[in-house]
């Protein structure tokens, strides 16, 4: 914004780098250019200023594509002034001259006039295709369209504006589309996902059926060697046994031998005893019983002798003395 500063019959401006000051008497522009500093006389002077900085607008547009869809398109577009005097003859930049601010309102008029030319290039463009296509393409297309088309419009130039960049942030359609188009990427990650849980599932089951054939497998081993343990400890049990048994009719049959040996010692032993005794007299037989007996004896209270038992001895005694050689 320039700066007025009112000394009476006269006033100063001074203007911004940035700004391109135009001043007209009497019908004819007497001074033009940048950052001008200058005196002049309010009633006879007209001064217009243009802003010669680069300058954004915001972009919105709705539109419908080939299939009768609505989309939405978002941006910025930056603009300048390309020919100050032109445009200052197409649009009223007039400032007051004591405050120095526009007594219209250029900007808005050459940002509507902006936004005029990119709806119908943006329409014109979502018009050519149906709605997937746009999507697919993105906003990349629909930019390039739009710089081409700004750059060959001739009402532009005619006012001397040149366009110098566009932007698109969004190309999306409405909400309920939105929704429908993501149906399918949807379900098809939900597959997905589904297919994924699906595998894990499977892996898990797998890997449980696989710890339990390895348990199993184990059980039935240690099954088999319970088995063969039991086995092994009746055969050792068995041999165990045969060998006592082997070792007792072993014993029994020494033991046998031994009882026979003596036994057998006893009976011969027995029989020269006897054979001894079996030619002895009678009376020498009955004196050795008589002995042996009174051996045993330990006391004797009483003795009988009858009448019979003196014949007895008598009559010994005297086929003894018969028997015996004459001398």
């Amino acid at each position: 914004m320039a700066h007025v500063r009112t000394f009476g019959f006269a006033a100063q401006l001074r203007a911004d780098a940035s700004s391109h000051v135009i001043r007209y008497r009497n019908g004819r522009a007497r001074q033009s250019g940048r950052g001008l500093v200058f005196w002049f006389r309010p009633e006879t002077a007209s001064i217009a200023e243009l802003p010669m900085d680069d300058r954004e607008m915001a972009l919105f547009v709705k539109g419908r594509s080939q299939d009768f869809q609505t989309v939405a398109v978002q941006g910025t577009l930056t603009w300048r002034v390309a020919d100050p005097e032109l445009l200052a003859a197409r649009v009223d930049f007039t400032i007051g001259l004591r405050s120095g601010s526009w007594t219209a309102e250029p900007i808005q008029r050459i940002e509507t006039r902006l936004a005029g030319l990119v709806n119908q290039a943006v329409l014109q463009y979502l018009a050519q295709a149906p709605v997937q296509a746009l999507l697919d393409g993105g906003p990349d297309p629909l930019r390039g369209a739009l710089q081409t088309a700004l750059a060959h419009d001739p009402a532009l130039g005619e006012i001397g504006l040149e366009v110098v960049a566009i932007r698109l942030t969004n190309l999306a359609p409405s909400a309920e589309l939105e929704r429908a188009l993501q149906t399918p990427t949807f379900e098809a990650l939900q597959q997905k996902a589904d297919q994924a849980t699906f595998e894990r599932r499977a892996l898990a089951v797998e890997k449980e059926r696989a710890i339990a054939e390895n348990e199993l497998a184990n059980r039935t081993e240690l099954a088999r060697r319970e088995q063969q343990l039991i086995a092994e400890e009746a055969t050792n049990a068995r041999t165990r046994a045969a060998g006592l048994a082997e070792a007792q009719q072993v014993e029994a049959a020494a033991e046998a031998e031994r009882i026979r040996t003596i036994e057998g010692a006893k009976a011969d032993a027995e029989q020269a005893h006897i054979a001894i005794y079996r030619d002895l007299p009678p009376a020498v037989l009955l004196g050795l019983a008589a002995r042996d007996l009174a051996g045993k004896l330990e006391t004797i209270e009483h003795l009988n002798v009858t009448p019979d038992l003196l014949a007895s001895l008598v009559g010994e005694f005297r086929r003894e003395a018969s028997a015996l050689p004459a001398r």
